[in-house]
């Protein structure tokens, strides 16, 4: 583990603490103009992320929808857990897509499965088998210098793309993620903001997140992830 993973991975509470954990449940609500470019309404939702495989579930709250992710799979649901639709290898239906290109439920879940699991699961994922991280320059931003860490992800991986870059701040926290989407555009990168820092448990995770994009002289939020109740469970 390099130098800079294992001071990231000390700050968010330590890979004894974390190793501890199975599971983190999240009451978040979600927005930002991405969903309506899609065509869909994320909205108020409660999720599940495995913290020892890729497996994502969210219910959609107050309707009746659930989503369940893993790499080679997506399933709606009924919230009594009927199966409502499949789709195998779901990576494949993106081909040809462009941003502007409407998701269908099952496109959304793909999607919302590989984004959250990565983010509630990183630093400390980076510790795994087949990741390979590297620090590269810092950058000064909002009055800070914040240390970069290249990470490429293993194939076996399902993530935004296979090589991101996530900066932390002097105190070793994540203060902003650089990416490319590329099932959306993998020509246009995306800077997704952390703040709002809570201890759970002895886990540090930061509960609000932002994405922008411009249009005209305006700054839009193209994502938004505000986390109301976050839980560990062992």
């Amino acid at each position: 583990m390099n130098d800079l993973l294992a001071t990231a991975v000390a700050a968010h509470g330590g890979a004894a603490r974390w190793n501890s954990i199975r599971a983190i449940t999240v009451d978040a609500t979600i927005g930002g103009a991405f969903w309506q470019i899609k065509g869909q309404d994320m909205g108020d939702v409660r999720f599940e992320v495995d913290t020892t495989r890729q497996r994502l579930t969210m219910d959609f709250l107050g309707r009746d929808r659930r989503s369940l992710f893993e790499p080679n799979r997506v399933v709606l649901q009924h919230a009594d857990g009927t199966i409502a639709d499949v789709r195998d290898d779901p990576e494949r239906s993106f081909a040809g897509h462009e941003f502007q290109t409407p998701w269908d439920d099952l496109h959304l879940a793909y999607f919302t499965g590989e984004a959250l699991w990565t983010y509630l699961n990183a630093p400390f994922l980076f510790t795994w088998p087949g990741f390979v991280c590297e620090e590269i320059a810092p950058v000064k931003a909002d009055g800070e210098t914040w240390r970069r860490l290249n990470v490429k992800f293993p194939d076996h991986i399902k993530s935004h793309t296979r090589e991101q870059v996530f900066c932390f701040g002097p105190d070793g926290l994540l203060r902003r993620h650089d990416f490319t989407i590329d099932i959306v555009d993998p020509a246009t990168e995306s800077h997704l903001y952390a703040a709002d820092y809570r201890d759970i448990d002895g886990i540090v995770i930061p509960a609000a997140r932002r994405a922008y994009t411009t249009a005209g002289d305006d700054q839009l939020v193209l994502v938004s992830i505000d986390m109301a109740d976050i839980a560990v469970s062992r």
